[in-house]
């Protein structure tokens, strides 16, 4: 905080980790709306914009385009409007918390540039993080469409897709305020350059399990099951008997079988978590051999008890057979694990002499 308030940046920081937290919170109640079956309960776009239901015959109106949507007319025929107004209600606060986070980035931007507080070379940042918003908005309307067509389920891909671009969106927001946080004529000089490749490896298997996350969440295409994958094998360290069952290879590709069978999906969940764990030790281990500075050190620190404790949450997640609250916090933690990441990458590379 004190590196904040001695910004001259101050208030441009500020903005934009408001920013990164309506973010955070976003995805959260995107992975709440998921678990509580809420996602296809608003059935039109133009709804964005639109004041909740306020009266019986409004609830009523609504819930009546729910019946005519292929979840209701296919999975949940018997629901009455009292089930209907909790999912409803999710989905509707997921999409706000999207419509507040337009007008912070709008409305601060404009004052933000009457101010003059926006220097020139800040315009070509500014363009991307505006467009990278708009799109997560396209893409989380592309993703619901196609679970309001024949069948009433969100494709996986499309899911992964949603999350991941709210996830880039974060990470560029989030680099941003760092570079005004940390300049580069304050960086101290340390070895971190050696432990980069690490990190970086780290990160892309980080990304990669995360959108094995948004796939085990998801109903997959192509599979006959069912079944969203995490609700599949809930034992641990087995899935089931075996420790790799025969529907994990049942289909008769490898690119079918891990990324259109349930199980396999599973499967590479709990081997990617592995893998996350071990490239940690790696970081770990290096990172004990070099002299770093403060904040890199602190990144560090961050990935090992962030791992930690994704990791028991992930066993707990799959052993409850994914609870709301325990899935929340799942997502909470990878979301954690991203920002520790992006924050230690940063550091790394934040030097005097590149």
């Amino acid at each position: 905080m004190n590196r904040i308030s001695s910004s001259p940046h101050k208030q441009l920081i500020y903005w934009l980790l408001t920013g990164c937290l309506l973010i955070y919170i976003m995805v959260v109640v995107g992975c709440l709306t998921r678990l509580t079956h809420s996602g296809l309960s608003i059935t039109d776009w133009s709804f964005m914009g639109s004041v909740p239901p306020l009266n019986q015959d409004m609830w009523q109106e609504r819930f009546a385009k729910y019946q005519q949507s292929p979840e209701f007319e296919k999975v949940n025929y018997t629901m009455t409007l009292e089930e209907f107004k909790p999912i409803f209600m999710w989905e509707y606060v997921h999409r706000m918390i999207g419509r507040l986070m337009m007008y912070v980035f709008a409305i601060g931007f404009i004052y933000f540039l009457i101010k003059k507080k926006i220097t020139r070379n800040m315009w070509p940042r500014f363009a991307l993080l505006f467009f990278m918003g708009a799109m997560q908005a396209v893409i989380g309307w592309w993703m619901v469409y196609s679970g309001l067509q024949q069948k009433p389920a969100v494709s996986h891909y499309r899911l992964a897709t949603h999350l991941m671009s709210a996830f880039t969106l974060f990470a560029f927001t989030f680099w941003f305020a760092l570079s005004l946080m940390y300049p580069k004529e304050e960086a101290q000089e340390s070895e971190g350059k050696k432990l980069r490749p690490w990190v970086y490896v780290f990160f892309v298997v980080l990304i990669v399990q995360i959108i094995y996350g948004a796939f085990t969440a998801g109903y997959v295409e192509g599979d006959a099951s069912h079944l969203r994958p995490g609700h599949i094998f809930n034992t641990w360290p087995k899935m089931g008997e075996d420790w790799m069952p025969e529907q994990v290879y049942w289909k008769e590709s490898l690119s079918e079988n891990i990324f259109e069978n349930a199980s396999g999906i599973q499967f590479m969940h709990r081997m990617l978590a592995l893998v996350v764990v071990t490239a940690l030790g790696f970081i770990w281990y290096r990172s004990n051999k070099l002299q770093l500075n403060k904040a890199q050190y602190l990144g560090v620190t961050f990935l090992i008890y962030g791992v930690t404790i994704q990791f028991i949450l992930g066993v707990l997640t799959l052993l409850y057979n994914v609870p709301v609250i325990l899935g929340a916090l799942h997502q909470t933690g990878a979301f954690f694990l991203f920002l520790s990441t992006v924050y230690l990458i940063f550091q790394l590379h934040n030097k005097k002499t590149q």
